[in-house]
């Protein structure tokens, strides 16, 4: 989307495999904003004592995310992956799940988390 940007950890588009494999055709499907279904930031520290500056790192992706997308006609789901949430960091997360501004959330840990969220996945 913009110039310089950061990396996603977890990027849905909708194109084929063949759109996106292709170097002629990649760069239009990266640069069509219509296309991003859904994005996502992975933090898989197991260690719960660094597991809120994970959060943090990945809330302001999340911000970016936001911004890139802001008065442009779509906005993708945004989602967060985590393998240690800790009580501190699940109030803000829940927060923004109940205000729309992730669409989902799943600690990795917890098996029935993970597979709700790769089923909300495969259903977008």
């Amino acid at each position: 989307m913009g110039k310089g940007g950061k990396n996603v950890d977890i990027c849905l588009l909708y194109s084929t495999p063949e759109q996106y494999r292709s170097k002629a055709r990649r760069p239009q499907v990266v640069r069509d904003a219509e296309l991003y279904v859904a994005l996502g930031e992975l933090k898989g520290g197991i260690d719960p004592a660094g597991a809120d500056e994970h959060w943090k790192t990945a809330n302001a992706h999340l911000g970016r995310i936001r911004r890139s997308f802001a008065g442009l006609p779509s906005m993708p789901h945004l989602f967060f992956v985590g393998n240690a949430i800790e009580a501190s960091m699940a109030g803000e997360i829940w927060n923004q799940l109940e205000n729309d501004e992730l669409a989902n959330a799943a600690n990795l840990t917890d098996d029935r988390q993970a597979v709700s969220l790769a089923s909300w996945l495969c259903s977008l």
